[in-house]
């Protein structure tokens, strides 16, 4: 059974920075592509970034380009998400999730991913 565990969520100032992380467990955790996904309040979940097994493929949201940094140690079976210049509008519960593919563009949808995370709350004050 695959279990991905969140931590780093919490309260911050606009401008300030958080980091993320997902602890894996249960599958050989450096084929698979790894992703970060939100869920603001009344809206629909969305995908933030994404990384392929080797970490040589990522992807971005535009809305967090330049200012989200995502990054994975397959030594330590856990992926990151390092989020700078936060926003109020990134005040969401993130969560982590494992795909059943290494990479590819398909990364970005959440159809790709068949584990999830619990989630861990963000929230950016203004």
């Amino acid at each position: 059974q695959v279990q991905l565990v969140e931590s780093g969520g919490g309260l911050v100032q606009a401008g300030g920075s958080l980091r993320l992380s997902c602890a894996a467990s249960g599958r050989t955790f450096s084929s698979y592509g790894m992703a970060w996904f939100r869920r603001a309040p009344g809206k629909e979940r969305e995908f933030v970034a994404a990384i392929s097994w080797s970490g040589g493929s990522i992807y971005y949201a535009d809305s967090v380009k330049g200012r989200f940094t995502i990054s994975r140690d397959n030594a330590k079976n856990t992926v990151y998400l390092q989020m700078n210049s936060l926003k109020p509008e990134d005040t969401a519960v993130y969560f982590c999730a494992s795909s059943s593919r290494g990479g590819g563009y398909g990364l970005k949808y959440s159809t790709a991913y068949d584990y999830w995370g619990q989630g861990t709350q963000v929230t950016v004050s203004s």
